[in-house]
């Protein structure tokens, strides 16, 4: 029985070794960072992932972490992100999905965090020009509540924009319940946004748009027939996967309780990574600050 899941991570595991695919693990702290690369055609259709890298920093539950643990989080996504994008140019920020459900609402809210700096290039002080890279920001929406495909939104915005890169954040779909809110994907094959949920619309690729696009995404829901099966599984049950089968609706997605806390956190310190990374000349603290006085 197949599960569906956004990370590659994931199922690189269910395929055990295999040619084509690099993996490396890596310890920082309390967070485990598992990286790899997807380098041949055939591994990219048995694990149904394009080929590209994919890097994944699983995480203590965010609410369990100290101030500075997070800020040690965001610096190391940070680490893993600038090196996937063009050292030089604009980048578009895009945060995918539907803001008024909690648990698909992650994209919109690291986009609001994002410091967006392309619209104040000739009227920065003299003290930080030629510190701030432009960034722009955009959260789209979802197909059913614009009556637009967010593919065609997005490209649109690259067109008038032309950053050299685009960076989407968007909610995904894990195979186990401990790694919602806990794993976070960055990857630079782009991303299919509603795919964490099956709704699988255009793609936001390099092919598509044009230019190189960076996926963020942190599982916010599993399916069901994920928690029969591990409450089955410890049970001791015989045949748990066929069991979680017959017992579920394979189309029922489950999200936690404390989901708004979750999805608000996250997008905390999923916002600071991306600034500390955009934005290499400025530290937390000037950020922080330079986004207080703009709002």
């Amino acid at each position: 029985m197949q599960y569906r899941t956004d990370l590659a991570m994931e199922r690189a595991q269910d395929s055990g070794n295999m040619g084509g695919v690099c993996m490396r693990n890596a310890q920082a702290g309390p967070f485990s960072i598992c990286e790899i690369e997807i380098q041949s055609a055939e591994a990219a259709e048995r694990l149904q992932k394009p080929a590209g890298r994919y890097i994944t920093l699983e995480t203590p539950p965010i609410h369990g972490l100290s101030a500075q643990e997070r800020q040690t989080l965001a610096r190391e996504i940070a680490e893993r992100l600038a090196p996937l994008l063009p050292p030089f140019g604009d980048v578009l920020t895009v945060g995918l999905g539907n803001r008024h459900i909690t648990s698909d609402a992650l994209g919109s809210r690291v986009a609001e965090g994002v410091l967006v700096t392309r619209h104040l290039k000739d009227t920065l002080p003299d003290s930080l020009r030629g510190r701030l890279r432009g960034v722009s920001a955009l959260c789209p929406g979802v197909l059913g509540v614009t009556g637009m495909e967010t593919a065609d939104m997005v490209r649109g915005a690259v067109e008038q924009t032309r950053p050299s890169a685009v960076i989407a954040i968007d909610a995904l779909s894990a195979r186990a319940c401990g790694r919602i809110g806990t794993a976070i994907q960055i990857t630079d094959t782009g991303i299919l946004p509603g795919s964490g949920v099956g709704n699988h619309r255009a793609g936001l690729t390099r092919d598509t748009l044009g230019v190189p696009v960076v996926a963020i995404g942190v599982p916010t829901v599993v399916y069901s027939a994920v928690i029969v099966r591990d409450a089955l599984a410890a049970l001791r049950a015989e045949h748990p996967e066929e069991l979680a089968r017959q017992l579920t609706d394979q189309d029922m997605v489950v999200t936690p309780r404390e989901i708004d806390q979750m999805v608000g956190e996250l997008g905390q310190v999923l916002s600071m990574g991306i600034n500390l990374a955009l934005q290499p000349r400025m530290d937390a603290n000037e950020i922080a600050t330079l986004m207080n006085e703009i709002l």
